[in-house]
């Protein structure tokens, strides 16, 4: 008889899982990307551009002619082809007879810092901070997104891969830490290929934060700097004049991490599948919120926002009981819910594959109607956002 084999330890398995899986990403990623070479952002058609900037495509083509801004690259078929740089720089120089071409903050606006939370899965989470940050920067924000899920989504998603890309202390943990280790946020930023959108990627180093906080809050100096809620906002404050809008991707659970987020966030968006599985979880969520916030607001943290709304994700309208539950969260929370959701689309997942998103494919990927209709919804969504943004601002 064959000998049997002593039963292979539950730690060991998952950890050969685990390398066997991360060897096979990195295979993957060296086969799209050489290993000199960075993700890089399409070139926007002329059409796209004069959107993006607020001008027609008649006027961007004056601009071109008249010499006030350089001829652009072109494609084989000979149509003009921007970079997002060149966006911002036509922006730019417009914005110098015309301020409202630029929609920067002004003198004594507040810095946005936008979380986006949920602690349930697959709520659409990161997918929304994803591209409500992408979208910032194309219109012309200066926008930092900061990715606090030790799961990395957010990071993968601009080409970070985090067991091969980040050494020790460059994820946000290495601004927030207790120790003499600490270092200043600026030193951890990076830039992505988004001009105008930087990023500080996570790993599992984020968890060390839950693991150290207990034990600093055992410790008798207690310091305002030092309370754990009180440690993400010190660290966006030293970063305060070089962005206007800060993204913060939550974790998919109510830790110390996540209540530091939310008690540096100006607003709060919780995203939420209209599901009534999803819909009864986000009950939780929000009761356990209430009765840990009661606390934190007690010992000092912020509790206050500019606004708080729901977003609905992965929405399908032609789905009769998702329409039945989003019609019950507009009844229930009124205008908390915002008007446009973000809708269940095969270009957001197609896009999703090559860990790209909506704003990165260009429209000849997909069925142009296709295509249109997911990029009009999300368009739709984050404008709403922006409105609210723009609102705080005192702007119309």
């Amino acid at each position: 008889m064959p000998r049997e084999t002593a039963p292979k330890s539950l730690t060991r398995l998952i950890e050969t899982d685990a390398d066997i899986l991360s060897a096979q990403l990195q295979h993957l990623r060296a086969q799209a990307f050489q290993p000199t070479s960075q993700k890089e952002l399409r070139k926007f058609m002329a059409g796209e551009a004069a959107k993006l900037i607020g001008i027609s495509d008649a006027y961007l083509r004056t601009l071109v002619l008249e010499g006030v801004i350089p001829e652009a690259e072109r494609n084989a078929a000979g149509r003009r082809l921007y970079s997002l740089k060149q966006i911002h720089d036509i922006r730019d120089h417009l914005g110098r007879n015309k301020k409202g071409y630029v929609p920067r903050r002004c003198a004594g606006d507040k810095l946005q810092v936008l979380a986006v939370t949920n602690f349930k899965g697959g709520s659409g989470k990161t997918t929304t901070s994803a591209h409500l940050a992408q979208y910032f920067a194309l219109r012309g924000y200066r926008t930092l997104a900061i990715d606090l899920d030790p799961q990395a989504s957010l990071s993968a998603l601009f080409g970070i891969q985090p067991e091969f890309d980040l050494e020790a202390n460059e994820t946000i943990y290495g601004a927030i830490r207790y120790d003499d280790q600490q270092r200043p946020l600026k030193e951890i930023i990076r830039e992505t290929y988004f001009t105008g959108l930087d990023i500080v990627p996570g790993n599992l180093e984020l968890q060390e934060f839950e693991h150290e906080t207990p034990r600093a809050l055992t410790e008798r100096v207690r310091s305002a700097d030092r309370m754990f809620f009180a440690r993400v906002a010190s660290a966006l404050s030293s970063v305060e004049p070089d962005y206007d809008v800060i993204i913060l991707d939550c974790p998919p659970s109510l830790g110390y991490l996540t209540l530091s987020a939310l008690c540096a966030a100006t607003s709060v968006l919780v995203t939420i599948h209209p599901q009534m599985l999803d819909v009864a979880s986000m009950s939780q969520f929000l009761h356990m919120t209430a009765g840990l916030f009661d606390v934190v607001e007690r010992a000092g943290g912020n509790a206050g926002y500019d606004f708080f709304r729901y977003v609905l994700t992965r929405y399908e309208p032609n789905d009769s009981s998702q329409s039945q539950i989003a019609g019950l969260l507009r009844g229930l929370f009124g205008d908390r819910v915002l008007t446009n959701a973000m809708v269940k689309s095969a270009a957001i997942s197609d896009a999703g594959i090559t860990k790209q998103t909506l704003y990165e494919v260009g429209r000849e990927n997909f069925h142009r109607q296709t295509y249109d209709r997911a990029m009009e919804a999300m368009d739709a969504l984050n404008g709403e956002v922006e409105s609210l943004v723009a609102q705080t601002w005192g702007r119309k």
